[in-house]
């Protein structure tokens, strides 16, 4: 197989993440990262082809070097998502690339991964606001090497994520993001609230992919939402203030 070079794309958090990657399956030399990860905010849209160009210059490359555009397709901040597949839309369009779409919580998985040496299960929850949590359940394939999903992302309240089946850790903001409410950190091996999606795990993941041929074309590219509606209505907002205040004149008493 010859060389790999991807481009990669996140904004599903307040984070821009861009990286590059090259590698070369038939070298010992580990694969070549080039990434910015910057804190923008909601304005990642603003910032986002400035640290294309910045990560493209940095690894010596142009896009029309690149296979294929990888982006994070979610679920996650539903603006930042339809942001990462456009721009990866039109920068594959522009350049008649491929794109693969990498789903955001397995790459919390890959994060956790690769800051804990061994590690086999994960179980991934995100805040994702409105009082729930985006979560799911990966284990990795020794074999394949690569996760497996054991069970695929969801929705839910904090209190309703389940505990896998075997000893496990505990990737993404949630554990921070809802305190005891997510019943389930208790029993996590450990709780890494810092394994989150960012470009150079998106980009890990999407060369794996692109190697089983799983590249797809631009106009095929999609965000996975999960969750249907952005916001509120008035009348939950208030239901849940209600629950809410009431939650702490019980623990007052």
């Amino acid at each position: 197989m010859s060389s790999i070079t991807l481009l990669a794309l996140d904004t599903s958090t307040e984070f821009c993440s861009v990286a590059v990657y090259r590698h070369d399956p038939a070298s010992a030399a580990p694969a070549l990262v080039v990434e910015r990860h910057l804190d923008t905010g909601p304005v990642s849209s603003t910032h986002i082809l400035p640290a294309v160009r910045d990560v493209l210059h940095e690894a010596g490359l142009t896009l029309a070097d690149c296979d294929a555009v990888a982006f994070g397709a979610g679920p996650g901040s539903f603006t930042g998502l339809r942001t990462a597949c456009g721009v990866a839309q039109g920068l594959a369009f522009g350049a008649s690339l491929p794109v693969v779409p990498v789903g955001t919580l397995v790459a919390c998985a890959e994060a956790a991964r690769a800051s804990r040496v061994g590690v086999q299960r994960v179980l991934v929850a995100l805040d994702a606001r409105m009082n729930e949590a985006y979560w799911a359940d990966y284990a990795w394939d020794a074999v394949a090497g690569d996760w497996r999903e054991v069970r695929a992302p969801s929705l839910d309240a904090a209190e309703a994520v389940p505990a896998p089946d075997a000893e496990f850790v505990l990737a993404g903001n949630a554990a921070l993001a809802f305190g005891e409410r997510l019943q389930v950190s208790a029993q996590a091996h450990a709780v890494l609230a810092d394994a989150m999606p960012r470009a150079r795990y998106v980009v890990a993941l999407a060369a794996r992919a692109f190697a089983r041929g799983e590249a797809i074309p631009a106009d095929q590219a999609m965000p996975v939402y999960i969750r249907n509606k952005v916001a509120q209505t008035t009348a939950e907002r208030e239901a849940i203030r209600q629950a809410a205040a009431q939650t702490v004149g019980k623990g007052a008493r």
